[in-house]
């Protein structure tokens, strides 16, 4: 069954495309198929698997804009059954020009449902902003992955993503489920680890087991154009990205079963 996962969070420098790329190697560590949507106008997603985001002709921009098939702006990388749908910065206007069309939140959903993709997890790299794009990705998706620093205005900035989902799930996707994953943590640091116990006391299950810490080499891979898994498959952040990426795939195995009973 496809799973589709939308990486958000309003605020920036979360570490939300480290984790869209982390995770997505990790998944096809453990055999599935795995489609990456670089929906960002910065295409960092892009540049970390090597591509240079003004040179391909189809782009994410081309779906929401131009009606272009998923398939038909997908890339192959260098990591096998690890596909990528890059962005440049010509999704900007996206955000401008998709308001004024009829049903504009589902454009995005429409071509995942239609597209009989080949694939087992599609994961959408957001912008830091939960404008047309974000609503999009939030209307497709079955989970919303919130990457969260265990720091006060990262934290706070999950107000506006709590509402945006409430406001979803009324209009456009009514099984919308989200789960906050804690990065970047410093475990030496009291602050961090008194707000990672705080998320964890308001949220309970709506916060995932387990945590990415700092890891240097996490910033390293993209420069390599290889996701850490990869890159360093010993680091620190490996490891965790592999935790993450079991976690995920026991609870969408548990979402099945319960859709099935």
């Amino acid at each position: 069954m496809l799973k589709t996962i939308a990486v958000s969070n309003e605020k920036g420098g979360v570490a939300k495309t480290t984790t869209t790329l982390s995770l997505g190697a990790a998944l096809v560590e453990l055999g599935n198929r795995v489609l990456l949507i670089d929906l960002d106008a910065q295409a960092n997603l892009t540049l970390a698997l090597g591509f240079e985001p003004g040179e391909n002709e189809n782009t994410s921009s081309s779906v929401m804009l131009d009606n272009v098939a998923l398939l038909d702006a997908r890339k192959k990388t260098d990591v096998e059954k690890l596909d990528l749908i890059p962005s440049s910065s010509r999704i900007e206007i996206s955000e401008q020009f998709l308001p004024v069309r009829t049903g504009y939140t589902t454009i995005l959903q429409k071509a995942i449902q239609t597209g009989n993709l080949p694939y087992d997890y599609i994961i959408l790299d957001c912008p830091p902003a939960l404008g047309a794009i974000t609503k999009n990705a939030l209307a497709a998706s079955d989970l919303l992955l919130i990457p969260t620093q265990a720091e006060y205005f990262s934290a706070y900035a999950l107000r506006n993503m709590m509402s945006l989902i409430r406001n979803i799930r009324e209009q456009d996707n009514p099984n919308l489920a989200y789960r906050i994953l804690v990065t970047m943590l410093d475990r030496r640091n009291r602050t961090h680890r008194n707000i990672h116990e705080q998320l964890r006391s308001t949220f309970g299950e709506g916060v995932f087991n387990t945590v990415i810490e700092m890891d240097t080499k996490l910033r390293e891979s993209p420069i390599a154009g290889l996701p850490i898994t990869h890159y360093k498959p010993g680091a620190r952040g490996s490891t965790q990205y592999r935790v993450l990426a079991q976690e995920l795939m026991e609870y969408a195995k548990e979402t099945e079963d319960r859709q099935a009973a």
